[in-house]
């Protein structure tokens, strides 16, 4: 229960994070190669050095410990499903005219 309680706001915040950079960075017309890998650091909460300072601050039996833990457990899985909804929204991302890499990886 309590880890319930603690993975549904994670996900709703990396699907609300990872949409909120993706959408951003399409109306300001950054390139979709851009765009993506903006969406999933935005998405990111870096967990791994969360889990480390929790566990040396309050100890491996702590509620911030296992806070830490959920997070990192919750964020793996989700990454892979966000990658696949840049992945099928290029084409909606790119319709708006945003910048698109170009020969000689310059942007128009």
């Amino acid at each position: 229960m309590v880890i319930g309680l603690l993975a549904v706001p994670i996900i709703i915040q990396v699907y609300l994070n990872a949409g909120l950079a993706y959408r951003l960075s399409r109306k300001f017309g950054v390139a979709w190669c851009v765009a993506a890998p903006a969406a999933l650091i935005g998405a990111s909460h870096f967990f791994e050095l969360s889990v480390a300072a929790a566990i040396s601050l309050f100890g491996l039996n702590s509620g911030a410990a296992l806070a830490t833990v959920v997070g990192v457990l919750v964020e793996v899985p989700v990454m892979p499903s966000v990658v696949r909804i840049v992945k099928a929204s290029r084409g909606w991302y790119e319709g708006n005219g945003a910048s698109m890499p170009v020969k000689g990886g310059k942007l128009r």
